[in-house]
C-alpha cells in the first residue's frame, strides 16, 4: 500500500517538476527574445530559485479554449468572433473537429459549420468586443480559462442576439476592471450562471446586463461591488426580470445610476435596502418604466434613493 502511494507522488511531483521546466523555458525563450534550445531540466531547480518561479504562475502560459455552436441559416458573411490585427496570431481557430487550423474569423454564407474551436495564446490581454454583434452564435462554453491577465471584458458578448446558453463555469474575473456591456442586446438569453464571478477589481458596470429582454433571474450574491463608480443602465430593459436582490451590494463609490432599472417593465421585487446613494450625481430616469407598486415599496426601504430620483 505504501509503495503504490509512493509511486503516485514521485509521479505527481514529476509531473509539476516538468510544467516548471515548460514555464521556466517559455520565460528564458521571451528574456532571450529568440529560439534556443536549453537543456532545462538540467537547471531546474536553480533557474527556479533565481526567477522566483512558483508552479502557480504557470497558470499565465495556459491557453484558453472556447468551443462555439452556430445557428442554422447563416446569410452573407459572418465574423463569430473579433480580433485585432496585432493579436492575429495568437488566435488559432479551428471547424468541426478538425485539426487543421483556419486562418478567418468569418464563415461564407450556407457554409457547413457546425461547431467552433477557438484557442487563444496567454499574449492575447484585452477580451473588449471579442463576440460583439457575432448574431449566429447560439452557444459559447469557455472549455479552458485559466489566464489573469485580462482585465477588459467591455463589450464581450453584447449583441450575441440568438445565445441561448454561455457557459462560464471555467471564467477568470480576478483582475477584470471593466464589465461595461458585457452581457448587454443577449436578447435570447434566459439564464445566466455568474457564481464563479470574482468583481472585487471592477470599476465599471455600466450597463452590464441591459436589453437582455429574456433573463428571467439573476442572482447577484457573489458579486463584490466595494470599487465600482458607475451603474448606469446596469439592468435597463431587463424587461422579463421579476426579483432582484441587491441587498449585498456596496454602492459607497458610485456616482451614476441613471436608467439602472430603466423599463424592468416586470420587477415586483427588488430589494436596495442597504444602498448607499452619498456619492450619486446622477439617478435620472433610474426607474423609469418600472411600475408604481414597485416605486412605493423602494421608497419604504430607501427614502433617500426618491429624494435623489425626483
Amino acid at each position: 500500500m505504501n509503495s503504490i502511494n509512493i509511486s503516485k507522488n514521485e509521479q505527481k511531483k514529476e509531473l509539476i517538476e516538468n510544467i516548471k521546466s515548460v514555464f521556466i523555458f517559455k520565460k528564458i525563450i521571451s528574456f532571450m527574445k529568440r529560439n534556443k534550445s536549453l537543456n532545462i531540466m538540467k537547471y531546474n531547480k536553480r533557474l527556479q530559485k533565481r526567477l522566483n518561479i512558483n508552479i502557480n504562475d504557470y497558470r499565465e502560459f495556459a491557453k484558453i479554449e472556447i468551443e462555439l455552436k452556430l445557428s442554422y441559416g447563416i446569410y452573407g458573411k459572418f465574423k463569430f468572433i473579433n480580433i485585432s490585427k496585432k493579436e492575429k496570431e495568437y488566435y488559432h481557430i479551428y471547424f468541426n473537429n478538425s485539426n487543421e487550423e483556419i486562418k478567418r474569423n468569418y464563415l461564407k454564407e450556407n457554409e457547413k459549420v457546425k461547431m467552433i474551436k477557438i484557442i487563444i495564446d496567454y499574449q492575447a490581454k484585452s477580451f473588449t468586443q471579442l463576440f460583439y454583434n457575432c448574431n449566429y452564435i447560439e452557444s459559447i462554453f469557455f472549455k479552458k480559462f485559466y489566464r489573469s491577465n485580462i482585465t477588459n471584458m467591455s463589450y464581450m458578448f453584447s449583441g450575441c442576439s440568438l445565445l441561448k446558453e454561455l457557459n462560464l463555469s471555467n471564467f477568470y474575473t480576478n483582475n477584470v476592471t471593466n464589465m461595461s456591456y458585457m452581457f448587454s442586446r443577449c436578447s435570447s438569453l434566459k439564464e445566466l450562471n455568474l457564481s464563479n464571478f470574482n468583481t472585487n477589481n471592477v470599476i465599471d458596470m455600466c450597463g452590464l446586463f441591459s436589453g437582455s429582454l429574456s433573463l428571467k433571474e439573476l442572482n447577484l450574491s457573489n458579486f463584490n461591488t466595494n470599487n465600482v463608480t458607475d451603474m448606469s443602465y446596469m439592468f435597463s430593459r431587463c424587461s422579463s426580470l421579476k426579483e432582484l436582490n441587491l441587498s449585498n451590494f456596496n454602492t459607497n463609490n458610485v456616482t451614476n445610476m441613471s436608467y439602472m432599472f430603466y423599463k424592468c417593465s416586470s420587477l415586483k421585487e427588488l430589494n436596495l435596502s442597504n444602498f448607499n446613494t452619498n456619492n450619486v450625481t446622477n439617478m435620472s430616469y433610474m426607474f423609469f418604466g418600472c411600475s408604481d407598486e414597485l416605486e412605493n415599496k423602494i421608497k419604504k426601504q430607501n427614502k433617500n434613493i426618491f429624494i435623489l430620483y425626483y
